[in-house]
């Protein structure tokens, strides 16, 4: 007989750990699966220095987010226990997002955070403790299917789905992972939280980048890697030097505003060329790319990754976590993989997650991912896309 997470055994009998950051979404899950009779135990994460966070809002994992899920823990009588994590964030996350951007990329540090402290070092502890399951408060859900096995898909609540950041849980750590909150909104939890009399029911997201105490990204890399805030060259797509910069940092592909060139129309970023400082500018149509090279690819989807593409696997793709699915070819290419955009796509930025799906909206299967390595523009007549993909959109 299986439990509400899909587990043998009777409730009681049943470890769960939760990963309490401090928030309302990690607090209402842990109250949740203690009412539902769980032997849950809360683990919080101290991810970096949290002296200048302590009072800033929209802050996690440090300051009052720590004191906050003490407070929960204890309101909903589970033990709860506070890891140092510093170094290991520090290394995994805070170095990589310094690295990324010095080298003219735009990373996702959550995605990193999810690959490689929770969901590897954080799961590992949990089943150190005798835990069944670890759970979290992500909105995401996933789906026991007929193997035992589990597959991730979007959460109901479209507008607070997470699965773009968790494209990179493996297949073994899907298996363990629990999300209690998949299929319910916010407005649902804040109301959860306050039938369960917790404090934190009307607190304040969290922010991405929670390891920015300014706000300011660029102080943290200046920091680390000072060479990203070395001046240089603002060119057109001539190679046209039109202005300058004060370091490639400051800057993302698809950006307009900032730049500080006159000109007659708008102009974007195109491309950042770390290695000569170079600042690329264009109008908006050459923002639009056709063609992905992926790399550190992830794959949850049926079967072995090479059998499931074959010559060319028709899927739906979001290149950034505000963006809508879109219908895409995924191809094995030059001994790897890569994806070609049907209909192209404006502001597609290297370092970026290019992330699978089944279906363009609803509750889609999440087929996995990998991070974008390069964007080309289409520079011939490419062949029109196979006709059940097109009416699939045109529903």
């Amino acid at each position: 007989m299986l439990n509400s997470l899909d587990l043998e055994g009777r409730p009681q009998d049943t470890r769960v750990v939760v990963a309490m950051s401090g928030g309302v979404d990690s607090s209402a899950t842990a109250a949740l699966l203690k009412s539902e009779g769980y032997d849950v135990v809360g683990i919080t994460l101290q991810l970096y220095d949290h002296g200048a966070a302590t009072h800033r809002k929209g802050a996690c994992c440090a300051g009052q987010d720590i004191h906050d899920a003490r407070d929960v823990a204890e309101r909903i009588g589970i033990p709860h226990y506070v890891l140092d994590y510093e170094s290991r964030f520090r290394e995994s996350v805070i170095d990589n997002f310094a690295d990324s951007y010095a080298s003219g990329q735009t990373p996702v540090p959550c995605i990193e955070c999810n690959r490689s402290i929770k969901f590897r070092d954080l799961l590992k502890t949990a089943r150190e403790l005798g835990a069944s399951a670890l759970a979290t408060g992500h909105y995401v859900a996933s789906r026991r299917r007929g193997d035992g096995s589990r597959a991730l898909v979007c959460a109901a609540d479209a507008d607070r789905d997470q699965s773009y950041f968790l494209f990179a849980t493996t297949q073994q750590q899907l298996d363990y992972l629990r999300f209690p909150l998949g299929d319910m909104t916010k407005a649902q939890t804040r109301e959860l939280a306050r039938r369960f009399g917790l404090t934190v029911a009307d607190k304040q997201d969290s922010q991405d980048i929670c390891f920015v105490p300014t706000g300011r990204y660029t102080d943290i890399i200046s920091r680390l890697r000072p060479s990203a805030m070395e001046p240089g060259d603002i060119v057109d797509l001539d190679g046209h030097v039109i202005g300058q910069h004060q370091g490639i940092v400051h800057f993302t592909v698809g950006q307009r505003k900032g730049l500080g060139i006159a000109s007659g129309a708008p102009l974007y970023v195109v491309k950042l060329d770390a290695l000569s400082r170079r600042v690329v500018v264009g109008p908006r149509e050459a923002l639009r790319m056709d063609r992905i090279v992926l790399r550190d690819i992830n794959w949850i989807g049926d079967g072995a990754l090479d059998r499931a593409v074959g010559n060319g696997l028709e899927i739906f793709v979001r290149v950034r976590s505000t963006r809508a699915p879109q219908p895409a070819w995924l191809r094995a290419a030059d001994g790897g993989y890569e994806v070609e955009l049907i209909a192209g796509e404006e502001g597609v930025s290297p370092g970026q997650a290019c992330v699978f799906y089944d279906a363009p909206s609803g509750q889609a299967r999440v087929l996995g991912g990998g991070f974008i390595q390069s964007a080309t523009a289409r520079r011939v007549t490419a062949k029109a896309a196979p006709q059940p993909l097109v009416e699939t959109m045109r529903g």
